[in-house]
């Protein structure tokens, strides 16, 4: 007896590339748009337009916000094959930056100032906390993507602290198709003693960073007072050697932001000397914390901390902080309380993290998987990877194909509602 031909079924067209054979510029058209804060500030936002292709692309034109994480920016996401991957299968890409990051910068605020006539954000010399990236900055993104692709709901990816405030307006918010939290914790500084160290130890290092300051404030403001005096009086018999020690105007130190694109340079400066040296031994050791140094490219990482570093307000660590120490995720202007929120979540949801990362791990992210009533629910760590390289390692194909199957498994049901077990 003839056995079936299990083999499948010829297909017409060219046969699907792999995506290393396809060129990056030919799968998108770059835009970008600028969304307005209700408190007044503009947040730039970069689009990847999929181009459509002669190949298959299953998700083209669905449209996927991405959020960066703390200190980070849109070079979080463009560092490695994170937006290659997924443009390969025809999303359509927006990416924020925050306020005061990136393309969102202070600088940008004033040009627009200036050039519209209105007056600066009230918060603009970094005087925001994470309050504000959830109030204002990630519902003007959302209505703005919403705005441009015509849709109704949207899907949503963030990293670190981005996924943390898409928990939170998952719970309250109905703008969401999908979310996917990558390197994102629940439960921050829950199995990372060193964290809640520091998190409890805050207060006091604040308190002596400000007492540091105001003994510099005070010793330039004597100093200057002295100098006043003595142009003055020289003033007297020379005005023009009264005008030369007449002293320049100073501003006030103010510890009000974290110099973290600072930071991250001197090491990227570090990593670049020879590989011997005792300094560049030091920081491998912190650095092997954060990242898995096997899981990505030297030359990727070395550009991320060059390009990718931000300047974090005080206000936001100090959040953070208060979150560590007290066991909880709350907008403290509206006393909204994050993890309230969890089990209101039934969009499909990925929770995406390393095995090795210490911030997002089994611990940290259990609360958000135990509570959400995601009928479709992946809570997967990556083997071999901690926090940053998670969008931009060697694994990044997998975690692209993790979304991919979320995306495809929501737009296929959306007008109903399935009964699926959640997958782990």
């Amino acid at each position: 007896m003839r056995l079936p031909d299990w083999r499948a079924p010829a297909t017409s067209g060219p046969p699907t590339p792999s995506i290393d054979e396809v060129d990056f510029r030919a799968l998108y058209s770059k835009t970008k748009y600028v969304v307005e804060t209700a408190d007044g500030w503009s947040l730039v936002i970069t689009r990847y337009r999929p181009v459509k292709q002669p190949f298959a692309q299953p998700l083209f034109g669905e449209p996927l916000l991405l959020v960066h994480g703390f200190s980070q920016n849109r070079h979080t996401w463009t560092a490695g094959q994170f937006v290659k991957n997924l443009l390969f299968f025809g999303v359509d890409i927006h990416i924020l930056e925050l306020r005061g990051h990136g393309k969102s910068s202070i600088a940008f605020q004033r040009e627009r100032a200036e050039r519209f006539k209105r007056p600066l954000p009230p918060d603009l010399d970094y005087g925001w906390d994470i309050d504000s990236y959830f109030l204002y900055d990630l519902p003007a993104a959302v209505s703005g993507v919403k705005r441009i692709t015509r849709r109704e709901r949207v899907f949503y990816c963030g990293h670190s602290m981005g996924g943390m405030i898409g928990y939170g307006y998952a719970g309250i918010h109905d703008d969401f198709e999908g979310l996917i939290t990558i390197g994102s914790p629940a439960d921050l500084g829950r199995g990372f003693m060193l964290l809640r160290l520091l998190a409890h130890g805050a207060p006091l290092v604040g308190g002596m960073i400000d007492m540091t300051l105001a003994g510099l404030n005070l010793g330039g403001d004597v100093g200057g007072l002295g100098q006043r005096l003595l142009s003055r009086g020289l003033g007297t018999l020379n005005a023009g050697l009264g005008r030369k020690l007449e002293p320049e105007e100073r501003r006030a130190l103010r510890f009000k932001a974290v110099p973290v694109d600072l930071i991250l340079k001197f090491v990227e400066r570090q990593i670049g000397k020879a590989e011997d040296s005792p300094v560049y031994q030091q920081l491998q050791t912190r650095l092997n914390r954060l990242i898995n140094p096997e899981r990505v490219g030297t030359d990727d990482i070395r550009w991320l901390l060059r390009e990718g570093g931000e300047r974090e307000p005080r206000k936001v660590l100090e959040q953070f902080a208060r979150w560590i120490r007290r066991g909880e995720m709350v907008c403290y202007r509206t006393g909204y309380d994050f993890k309230r929120g969890f089990e209101k979540i039934a969009i499909p949801m990925a929770i995406i993290f390393g095995d090795m990362d210490p911030l997002a791990s089994v611990e940290s992210t259990r609360s958000v998987y135990r509570a959400a009533k995601s009928e479709y629910l992946l809570w997967r760590p990556v083997k071999g990877n901690s926090h940053i390289e998670l969008t931009m390692g060697h694994d990044i194909r997998q975690i692209c194909y993790d979304i991919k199957n979320l995306i495809e498994y929501a737009r296929t049901h959306r007008n109903r509602s399935p009964a699926l077990p959640r997958l782990r």
